[in-house]
């Protein structure tokens, strides 16, 4: 069974062919993936008018790219997946009108797929990939979660942000910091020149007793210090950007570590953007390697939104019965979509 998938939730466009058999792991037979970054550089984020009418542009040539690459052609593709929700709600539009647009013209049937899903089986692709259960850290732009994962579609929320996610953090300090789009790789970079132990910033919630997170104070917090600074921050730029880093990753390798306590497990996944940070990887790594516990994550080119992650998480879901493609064409879209509500 082939598998084509559309990914179109935010300012990536991104096709993807996935080839399952219906027993080993589904395979990535090739990828495209188009990013809209220096489009909204200009505007310092996301401009969801032009996000949408760049997928209109990009979808198909991608699809054909993707296609040419694999060496098949578009008649033997089984299944078009797409990615129905979360995310900007004209973006997503477009790429389930695209997806259901060619099955229609295919006579084949369609998937739509929940964007954290993808992220959350994306380690799969990898070539360690984990085995269930485990527990989840989910660390995209909008979304910081821990879930326990038993299998495809079974998931139980152990904990999630309560206000900013990590990755609004890491872009909005950014921002405070004067530095261009994307914030949070742009951080990332400065804070490897700077102290980590510079600034004394708080850890929202480290003690709270629970698996939640909230990153609003830090960002206070952040803006506090750099008005301290005044006329000499941007000697000390490297140095807040560092303990801006240093107090996100603290927060989620110490909330990890708790939630694989509280469920007793020892393997943990880490998926979505965040999940590409070095510091978040080299702490991470070496606090899992002290307990004898597994770690896994995505490929670094799949970390970010793509269509590989949908149209696996389309097959993996297929193979495990939880849920089949039909030819139904009138779609919707679900903006807001919680990954632990029913399909």
């Amino acid at each position: 069974m082939l598998v084509l998938g559309f990914e179109s939730s935010c300012d990536e466009t991104g096709v993807a062919l996935v080839q399952s058999d219906g027993t080993q792991l589904p395979r990535l037979l090739a990828h495209a993936l188009h990013s809209q970054v220096r489009m909204h550089a200009d505007y310092g984020g996301v401009v969801p008018e032009l996000a949408s009418r760049d997928h209109i542009r990009r979808a198909l040539p991608l699809a054909e790219a993707v296609l040419r690459e694999a060496g098949r052609s578009v008649a033997e593709v089984d299944v078009v997946a797409y990615t129905r929700g979360p995310g900007l709600a004209g973006a997503l539009l477009v790429g389930a009108g695209v997806a259901c647009a060619l099955g229609a013209a295919l006579d084949k049937p369609v998937l739509g797929v929940h964007h954290l899903e993808g992220h959350l089986l994306s380690p799969f692709m990898s070539a360690d990939p984990p085995e269930f259960p485990f527990v989840v850290l989910l660390v995209s732009g909008g979304h910081t979660q821990l879930m326990r994962v038993d299998g495809v579609g079974r998931y139980a929320m152990l904990g999630e942000t309560i206000d900013d996610a990590a990755g609004e953090a890491f872009d909005k300090s950014a921002k405070l910091l004067g530095l261009g789009y994307p914030g949070g790789p742009a951080l990332a970079r400065l804070a490897e020149q700077g102290d980590a132990k510079a600034f004394a910033l708080p850890r929202p919630l480290l003690h709270s007793g629970d698996l939640d997170f909230s990153f609003a104070g830090l960002k206070t917090a952040v803006l506090t210090q750099a008005k301290k600074l005044g006329q000499a921050l941007p000697e000390r730029s490297a140095d807040l950007a560092a303990s801006t880093q240093a107090a996100i990753v603290d927060v989620l390798v110490r909330k990890s570590l708790a939630a694989l306590k509280e469920s007793g497990l020892q393997r943990l996944v880490v998926a979505g953007g965040v999940g590409a940070n070095r510091e978040l990887r080299a702490q991470l790594d070496a606090a899992c390697a002290k307990r004898r516990v597994r770690v896994h994550y995505p490929e670094l080119a799949l970390c970010t939104d793509n269509g590989a992650m949908i149209a696996m998480a389309a097959a993996m879901r297929m193979q495990a019965g939880v849920q089949q493609a039909e030819r139904r064409y009138a779609f919707d879209v679900k903006p807001r979509w919680p990954l632990d509500a029913p399909v």
